[in-house]
């Protein structure tokens, strides 16, 4: 198959490695708004200043979107137009509306594909955690506690459109919390209707959160904390799951960046019988990021299978977008400001 990118940036650049390492897709077209970047492309590519131009043009079949979030449902939507199927990074819209119109035009193309990018459901200690989840060996789900945080220094300490809501349609929740309600839901086999939060911008003092805290529960009684932070002093990711006969703890994750510490899997278990109430731990490192590529490889296996998208489709997309917009407007406050 030929595929084009859609916006060239950092991520743009990653997705294009991991595809030309796992897959016969065929990279053919680039479209790159940013003039310094476009003198540094790559050999024998087709070169669109705009995403729409590349679309409507490009020879292609498949097309990996990784724009702003102010061009990510529109970007979505013309390519399902034209026939194209699709790969789109997170966020996949600057709000639920704008999702919902994509997902319509989804409906009426059943045949082309259509995947988003929450790559934290790939990496190694998430597959394994909900390979225990699943084996029920500790029983049911409780809660779960997560903290997903950039540090003060390089979060929102910067002028460009992240920092607008008219651009991003949200700051750090939107942006990275994104990630941490899409693996609750993904652990938790069901999404969270019940929601109590508190999101404040008042740090940086943008109109877009800073800070956003949740307090969530599921319909058969799992609830959920979360914590997504733009005013950490360093950079942390860590989810806690509480099962009835033991917990799994998250701790950390590999990243390009490498700040996020080791990634690693923890997991608690107490026999009453054997161990006298004493919890056993056992903690495994993981020292490899596969999650891009095993993520382009299941793309690529559906494209190649036609088989249907389970993990990152429309569906995970809009129930995720639900949340974070039912997370916005469950603070009174936030929501008279921005909603009302």
């Amino acid at each position: 198959m030929k595929a084009g990118i859609a916006g060239y940036g950092v991520v743009g650049k990653t997705r294009h490695q991991s595809i030309s390492a796992n897959t016969d897709i065929s990279i053919t077209s680039i479209s790159e708004s940013n003039p310094n970047v476009r003198l540094d492309m790559p050999d024998n590519i087709t070169i669109y200043n705009d995403y729409k131009d590349l679309i409507a043009n490009a020879d292609i079949d498949v097309i990996f979107i990784s724009l702003p979030n102010k061009f990510a449902a529109e970007a979505t939507r013309l390519s399902l137009e034209n026939g194209i199927h699709v790969f789109c990074e997170k966020p996949p819209a600057k709000n639920l509306e704008e999702l919902i119109r994509v997902q319509r035009q989804s409906l009426k193309s059943p045949e082309l594909l259509l995947m988003y990018g929450f790559n934290h459901r790939f990496h190694l200690s998430v597959e394994e955690a909900r390979s225990v989840i699943d084996s029920q060996t500790l029983g049911k789900i409780i809660n779960l506690k997560g903290v997903y945080g950039k540090s003060q220094m390089i979060s929102f300490n910067q002028t460009d459109w992240r920092t607008k809501r008219e651009e991003s349609g949200g700051g750090i929740l939107l942006d990275q919390g994104i990630h941490m309600l899409d693996l609750m839901r993904y652990f938790a086999g069901e999404t969270f209707s019940e929601i109590f939060s508190i999101v404040d911008n008042t740090f940086w003092n943008f109109d877009v959160e800073d800070n956003a805290y949740a307090l969530m529960r599921s319909p058969s009684g799992i609830v959920g904390q979360l914590h997504s932070s733009a005013t950490q002093w360093r950079h942390v990711f860590n989810l806690e799951i509480t099962l009835e006969r033991g917990s799994i703890i998250l701790g950390g994750l590999l990243t390009g960046s490498k700040s996020y510490g080791d990634e690693t899997l923890t997991i608690i278990t107490s026999d009453p019988d054997k161990d006298r109430g004493t919890p056993k731990e056992l903690t495994t490192k993981f020292n490899e990021d596969v999650s891009w590529d095993n993520e382009i490889i299941y793309f690529n296996n559906a494209l190649i299978n036609n088989s249907l998208i389970e993990r990152g489709s429309i569906e995970d997309a809009i129930e995720t977008m639900k949340l974070v917009e039912a997370i916005y407007k469950a603070d009174p406050v936030w929501k008279s400001k921005f909603y009302d």
